[in-house]
């Protein structure tokens, strides 16, 4: 299939300059830092986020919040791996070329860029790890959201991506991790759930601290229950032992 659209009229190619433009006036140690934040530290970024949520999750509410956030954390990086496989037929379909192949001018800031440009994968990958994040704990999958962003931001900053393959590459992470996230939730929990329960592997999901948290609170909870039953039966041993009524008449 031809390639999308590539006119210089073309708004996806218009913008494409006006960013790729600020590479071309910015000093070149800025781009430096550009290309290692747009091709490695945002990634690595959005990695931290993801441990950071899933250390916190495991001592945030109850057992069974720890056990979700546990099993949405492991579902991020996994549904940033499906939608970059759904990602194949979709570049061997569209075939849209690299920008910097159909247009002169542009300030590329990583060579040997040689695939399909539609969907950028690293936005894909972002906003999968992100959207997932989000499901975990919507504070910092907002922050996620947007390291998402400024990636996408970066691949058309770098000349390597139009506009349209970061927006396509939001949407594919997006659509992939909401769409099957039901099915993952259902295979994850119950995973998460029997690791808990594990000795050895119990502090993967729940921190020893939130653990003991519980287990006073139910422990509370069953010594109330205990008085409650004993007042109960002695009132009822009263009302039922006519000596009783006698002694206290």
């Amino acid at each position: 299939m031809a390639g999308l659209s590539t006119d210089g009229s073309n708004p996806d190619v218009s913008l494409l300059y006006d960013i790729n433009g600020i590479a071309a006036d910015a000093p070149g140690w800025v781009d430096r830092i550009m290309e290692y934040v747009g091709e490695y530290g945002i990634m690595l970024g959005l990695v931290l986020v993801a441990l950071w949520c899933w250390w916190r999750g495991r001592s945030r509410g109850t057992a069974d919040d720890s056990v979700a956030s546990a099993a949405a954390i492991v579902w991020a990086p996994l549904a940033a791996g499906i939608a970059l496989l759904v990602n194949i037929p979709i570049r061997g379909f569209v075939e849209r070329p690299r920008p910097f192949l159909e247009h002169k001018g542009l300030e590329v800031l990583v060579a040997g860029k040689t695939d399909f440009s539609f969907v950028s994968d690293h936005s894909t990958i972002a906003m999968a790890i992100a959207v997932g994040v989000f499901m975990a704990h919507r504070r910092w999958g907002l922050a996620a959201i947007g390291l998402a962003f400024a990636e996408g931001f970066c691949r058309v900053y770098m000349g390597v991506h139009y506009p349209t393959d970061v927006v396509g590459g939001f949407a594919l992470g997006t659509a992939v991790t909401l769409l099957l996230a039901p099915l993952a939730m259902m295979v994850l929990t119950p995973a998460a759930t029997a690791v808990s329960r594990l000795r050895a592997t119990s502090s993967l999901v729940r921190a020893r601290a939130a653990r003991d948290t519980d287990t006073e609170r139910r422990a509370t909870a069953s010594a109330e229950q205990a008085r409650a039953a004993a007042a109960s039966r002695r009132r009822d041993g009263s009302d039922g032992d006519p000596t009783a009524r006698d002694l206290a008449a």
